[in-house]
């Protein structure tokens, strides 16, 4: 019987948000060579609408759920709640960015198109099954996300992080791939689940072999998430970036490298779980730690949200490291609270850090209660959220996660993680202190007046943090219900 060479209707239904946003991207370059600068607020309106008809696909696809091409995509309930987060950051950062843009005078039309671009790769990442489609979804959305980081080519800052971003990335990428291969040689497969059952089948590999391969791939995904020791790269590429991009690499592509690990650990490599857990707990300790105190001691808003950016993969590490059901629902949980509060606190620092960039100091900060209440109020919704107080989807994150560590036993690393979020409520505080006990300074007085789109992307982030924090049982809910399918 001849085999059917195109996929079935129900398989490009599961793909259909990356096929839209592929479509889309393709159209704005083409767009931006023939209209070119004549139609900024344009690509914003069309990159704006592909990503809401990706969501909707990607809502339609996780109401049919099953595979696609030949089992290397999975589209479950796991791969629908990151493609929902991934694509919900691409709303929000589309809307941060229509000021940014027209003030700092950069093309819009390639902007827009590397965004969807790069989402395109965090979506594929979310529902790859197989360790190739997993590095060619890493790399969709890697070579974008470079191109990004140095969108403004005039800016020494933003050239530099595009740079160190670019050499160090391709590094991590080829650890990734040694790993991929490792496995393969001695498996003999790159589907996760076929690797799964060769690790517990009667001739399972070596153990020093697994632990290599396992070793080398987390070495790349490390690098993708932030995680120390590969955390290196972060201040600089946050602090050189434009402030969008900043936040988009912050939440967006973290969430989808944070999905990849887990489908790899808790469903291949899950097994072995006691050859890898002395790696991941060392790695949550040592990134809680390197990124809260070196927060402590930074001036400029940007760096200290970057060092915040790596102590958070600590705690997302914390809830892998407890190799379990609950933790994978509570690093899923703790991701979404994550991306909604951390790109607020980047939409807020763009608001007021004005043309050029300029006002990107905590002490730029002062005042900024007495100018602009609204915003003062919205950040501090999203600081108090970061260090995890009550009533804020941080604070039922961290809870989740520390619960689902003490319930695999791992009190020592439980005790730590909370004594570094004491740490790090100095420096979330200190810009409360800022904004409201000091009298407006330079950056205070000259901020401009919130325009819609930003207003759109701080409410929604704010919306949701209090929502997750007073109401988190239904997210909650669905990310345990979806943990279960990751195995």
């Amino acid at each position: 019987m001849p085999v059917n060479p195109w996929p079935s209707s129900s398989e490009l239904i599961r793909v259909l948000p990356e096929i839209i946003l592929t479509a889309a991207g393709t159209l704005l370059m083409m767009l931006d060579v023939s209209i070119g600068r004549r139609g900024r607020n344009a690509y914003g309106h069309a990159a704006m609408l592909a990503l809401c008809a990706a969501l909707a696909g990607a809502v339609y696809a996780g109401a049919i759920p099953g595979s696609a091409f030949g089992g290397m995509l999975l589209v479950d309930g796991f791969a629908s709640f990151f493609r929902v987060v991934v694509i919900l950051v691409g709303i929000l950062t589309v809307l941060t960015a229509y000021r940014f843009l027209a003030r700092e005078g950069a093309e819009a039309g390639e902007f827009h198109a590397l965004l969807l671009f790069s989402i395109v790769g965090q979506c594929v990442m979310a529902a790859a099954n197989e360790l190739i489609m997993i590095f060619i979804g890493l790399e969709i959305s890697s070579i974008a996300s470079y191109v990004l980081a140095g969108y403004l080519r005039d800016d020494k800052r933003s050239n530099e992080s595009a740079l160190k971003y670019f050499l160090l990335g391709s590094f991590a990428t080829a650890f990734f791939l040694y790993g991929a291969a490792v496995t393969y040689g001695i498996t003999g497969t790159t589907t996760l689940t076929a690797v799964r059952n060769v690790v517990i089948g009667q001739n399972a590999p070596s153990p020093l072999f697994i632990g290599l391969a396992a070793a080398l791939m987390f070495v790349g995904l490390g690098f993708k998430v932030s995680s120390a020791p590969f955390q290196v790269w972060a201040p600089d590429v946050y602090q050189g970036a434009p402030t969008p991009v900043t936040a988009f690499l912050s939440t967006g592509p973290k969430a989808a490298a944070f999905a990849v690990m887990l489908r790899i650990f808790m469903t291949a490599l899950e097994p072995v779980g006691a050859n890898w857990e002395p790696i991941v707990w060392a790695s949550a300790l040592a990134s809680m730690t390197i990124g809260n105190f070196a927060a402590l001691t930074q001036s400029n808003v940007k760096r200290m949200l970057a060092y915040s950016s790596i102590a958070h993969a600590g705690y997302v590490l914390v809830a892998l490291t407890a190799r379990s059901d609950d933790g994978t629902a509570a690093a899923m949980f703790y991701l979404a609270a994550y991306a909604m509060m951390n790109l607020g606190a980047f939409v807020v620092v763009g608001h007021l850090s004005g043309k050029g960039e300029r006002y990107q100091s905590v002490e730029d900060f002062s005042g900024l209660a007495r100018k602009q209440p609204l915003v003062a109020g919205m950040l501090a919704i999203f600081l108090l959220s970061l260090i995890g107080v009550p009533l804020t989807g941080g604070f039922f994150g961290k809870f989740y996660i520390f619960k689902a560590a003490l319930q695999s036993h791992l009190v020592w690393l439980t005790v730590l993680g909370l004594l570094n979020s004491a740490v790090a409520a100095y420096y979330y505080l200190r810009l409360l202190v800022m904004m409201y006990m000091r009298e407006p300074g330079e950056a205070a007085e000259n901020i401009e007046p919130l325009s819609a789109g930003q207003g759109a992307a701080l409410l929604v982030p704010a919306l949701a943090t209090l929502i997750l924090g007073i109401f988190p049982g239904w997210v909650l809910d669905f990310a345990g219900k979806s943990s279960t399918l990751v195995k």
